[in-house]
């Protein structure tokens, strides 16, 4: 099973954890990580994670982050598809979704995954029969309940 994760899904762990909801999302985003790392769970990264990765200003997590990403990606989805990830993210961007996010929605849907992982609000609000957009802990209540089956 192919999944992606968002920027902001990535950097829940450097968020405020006095948060319970906060708190909880970064403890299912670390068992995805491990998930991943022991290969149950494929990981798709992009141009645009790196891009949006590059951004952060502290060195710590942007450099955590990227060697995460760079040593567990199953797929990468390169710049040579912008044009296809372009047109896909402008018609995610009329039904209000941000550029950036419908970018990152547009790479997992090039790279048929079966889920899109954030910790964004806003972006969960966006529906599509292509692909599943959940919080973490959703995508473990769901991977676990297909898993116990």
């Amino acid at each position: 099973m192919k999944i992606y994760l968002d920027n902001c899904c990535f950097n829940r762990p450097y968020d405020d954890q006095k948060q319970i909801r906060i708190s909880l999302e970064t403890q299912a985003k670390l068992y995805i990580q491990d998930l991943v790392k022991r290969r149950k769970i494929d990981l798709v990264s992009s141009y645009i994670l790196w891009y949006e990765n590059s951004q952060n200003p502290y060195e710590t997590k942007k450099t955590a982050i990227g060697e995460f990403i760079r040593r567990n990606s199953a797929e990468y989805i390169d710049i040579d598809k912008a044009d296809e990830i372009k047109a896909k993210a402008e018609e995610i961007m009329k039904t209000g979704v941000k550029m950036k996010d419908a970018y990152h929605v547009a790479c997992a849907l090039c790279s048929s995954c079966c889920y899109f992982l954030t910790t964004d609000d806003r972006l969960l609000k966006y529906r599509t029969d292509e692909i599943r957009m959940v919080n973490p802990i959703d995508f473990i209540r769901e991977w676990e309940g297909d898993f116990n089956d």
